[in-house]
């Protein structure tokens, strides 16, 4: 392990550092809370240059949202994050090894959820995403594509095209039931790409991971604060942030459960995501966007549905499995969420008209 007290030392931050140790699990990045002599903490990441091959851009991508928020909030040292610069005025150090590592500071007196238990979290958890993206609204600057293709369905079959044609696992023949699911929704999920493309749906500031962990509360007033994990922010339509949280937080079971009898879209749950998430948006959306809002979680549910399976038929290359077949049983899985949605989908529209009213 590097010289995490050397590193740190590295950023302009207030104070020395005394002591560095881990920040949570960290299934991407590695994180570290630093403790100093000064008024503040500090997490330390080091970036995953894997995931992400151009750690600058993606810097630049945090500052420059962050930078935009701070300007329209009251309190921008706990509004959204603050990213320190390295000593030499970089948003990031490269060590030795090639590794990125980059520094914000702590914010103090907060708390996390790593589930929406409830519709009232659900409901929390909108408000969060869609405060984020309001106060986004009016962003103007060019982002930079840091994951590439990222909910881009067009991408996603240049890819699953170029699977089946290899079949390098030599599964395809015994997945025909759940190939042929996939493709006969090809051209719905296309033509509602096809919208973000010739610019129907605007292209937006989304964060790309919308799960309830990314939002930060006041451990004092158990109000929403903001959106943390900004590694994945980039311009896209905004209904995908809506579609990955409703795919998270409206299941009645994990993404994953072999029973597929449980799998079941729950509208308590994304009846009180939407009233949170439109708290928030509704007077920033344009008419086409909302007009496309309930359809947005069987977009996002569809695409993992074909990346379980892709990566199903490539010999489980990407997503780390517990058991040979569990990206076959998340695909399934994932199947019957997105048969949910398509069953309850006039419910969904007729609860978004209703709170749009």
């Amino acid at each position: 392990m590097a010289d995490l007290l050397d590193i740190i030392g590295r950023f302009a931050i207030e104070g020395h550092a005394t002591e560095v140790r881990p920040l949570g699990e960290g299934f991407i990045n590695d994180t570290f809370i630093a403790t100093t002599d000064g008024p503040h903490r500090y997490i330390l990441q080091r970036k995953n240059k894997n995931v992400f091959p151009d750690v600058p851009a993606m810097m630049d991508n945090i500052a420059a949202v962050t930078e935009h928020i701070k300007r329209k909030v009251k309190d921008p040292l706990r509004e959204t994050l603050t990213v320190i610069p390295a000593k030499d005025g970089k948003l990031y150090y490269q060590d030795e090894d090639g590794e990125y590592w980059a520094v914000c500071l702590f914010i103090e007196d907060t708390i996390t959820y790593d589930i929406a238990s409830s519709p009232e979290m659900a409901r929390q958890g909108g408000i969060g995403i869609g405060r984020f993206q309001a106060l986004l609204a009016d962003f103007d600057k060019p982002l930079a594509e840091v994951i590439k293709g990222f909910h881009n369905i067009r991408w996603r079959f240049t890819q699953w095209d170029a699977s089946l044609a290899a079949d390098q696992a030599g599964r395809k023949d015994a997945v025909a039931a759940e190939i042929s699911f996939v493709e006969a929704r090809r051209e719905r999920m296309l033509s509602f790409w096809r919208m973000v493309e010739d610019g129907t749906l605007p292209m937006r500031v989304t964060h790309n991971d919308t799960k309830l962990s990314n939002i930060l509360f006041d451990r004092s007033s158990g109000d929403v604060l903001c959106a943390i994990d900004l590694d994945t922010v980039m311009s896209s339509t905004s209904l995908n942030d809506v579609g990955d949280a409703i795919r998270s937080y409206a299941n009645a079971t994990v993404e994953d459960d072999p029973d597929y009898e449980k799998v079941a879209l729950r509208l308590d749950m994304y009846e009180a995501y939407m009233d949170g998430y439109l708290s928030q948006r509704r007077d920033t959306l344009a008419p086409s966007e909302k007009e496309w809002m309930a359809f947005a979680p069987l977009y996002i549910t569809y695409e993992q549905v074909l990346r379980f399976l892709m990566d199903y038929i490539d010999g489980d290359r990407y997503y780390k499995i517990k058991y040979p077949e569990h990206n076959l049983v998340r695909t399934r899985s994932q199947t019957a969420l997105l048969n949910s949605m398509e069953a309850s989908y006039p419910a969904m529209q007729k609860i978004v008209g209703k709170l749009l009213q």
